[in-house]
């Protein structure tokens, strides 16, 4: 018996050392080919290359719309790469809004390795290229992220002054979305990554949307309600209807209604 309990524990306290030594694994997961594009909806794009003040190049898609008055600037997930993000270029496309579509490093055809401070730097460096080198001004500006993305578009809302941020499917930090998804782990002790949405929001400036499903089994519902109760006012909450994934096809009217209702309120 106690040679049992010797080898369980010996085993858990395996288990924890492989998850502080190998944790990006857990946070990101990139893909490196792009299986499509904004041409694959009949859109024109710019493919481009946008350098950060670390000398990583990273890949982005410019995807302009006539007569547009909006940018939208889009931070997605953990998982796969901007290929998979083109419901939103689709999104606003019919909202007669430009997007901008970046990788973190690490990701699709940018350079460099994920890392916290590194998507940071990412996401700096995109928006401050849509300023400089597309003459928009910020408070033209619609900050958006979903998932991971959402802590990373926090951030950039909060460094800077945009004129509205979008947060879909959203964790409060990583520490608490890690702490749901291993209870059995002492999570918190072992975790090395920040991405504190719930902070992030205490302090920005501009309209926010909170959008999330209570049907999401990978970041719970209350993690959306907890970012919307910290922020200020103005903002607004859209309940969607479907899991993580796929909560945006689930509820295609009521999602694109939501967004539409939030853009035309906050002109």
């Amino acid at each position: 018996m106690l040679s049992f309990i010797a080898i369980a524990c010996g085993v858990y306290l395996g288990i924890l050392l492989l998850m502080f030594l190998f944790q990006s694994k857990l946070v990101y997961f990139p893909s490196k080919t792009l299986v499509c594009t904004p041409a694959d909806l009949r859109l024109e794009f710019e493919d481009l290359m946008i350098s950060t003040p670390d000398g990583i190049r990273i890949n982005a898609w410019f995807v302009p719309a006539k007569e547009s008055s909006r940018t939208v600037i889009f931070c997605h997930g953990n998982g796969g790469n901007m290929c998979y993000s083109l419901d939103v270029v689709e999104n606003f496309h019919k909202m007669n809004c430009n997007v901008l579509l970046f990788d973190y490093r690490g990701y699709g055809r940018s350079e460099g390795s994920p890392s916290e401070k590194g998507t940071y730097a990412d996401a700096q460096a995109s928006y401050a290229w849509l300023m400089k080198e597309k003459k928009v001004q910020e408070r033209e500006i619609v900050v958006m992220g979903r998932s991971l993305g959402g802590a990373i578009a926090s951030r950039l809302a909060r460094e800077n002054n945009p004129g509205m941020l979008i947060l879909e499917s959203s964790f409060t930090s990583t520490a608490d979305v890690g702490a749901s998804a291993y209870p059995i782990f002492p999570v918190r002790l072992l975790c090395r990554y920040g991405y504190r949405t719930v902070d992030n929001v205490k302090d920005i400036r501009c309209p926010l949307l909170v959008i999330h499903s209570p049907d999401d089994e990978i970041v719970p519902f209350i993690h959306g309600r907890r970012i919307f109760d910290a922020a200020k006012d103005p903002k607004m909450f859209l309940q969607i209807r479907g899991t993580h994934n796929e909560g945006m096809d689930e509820s295609r009217d009521v999602y694109f209604e939501g967004l539409r209702k939030f853009m035309e309120a906050y002109r």
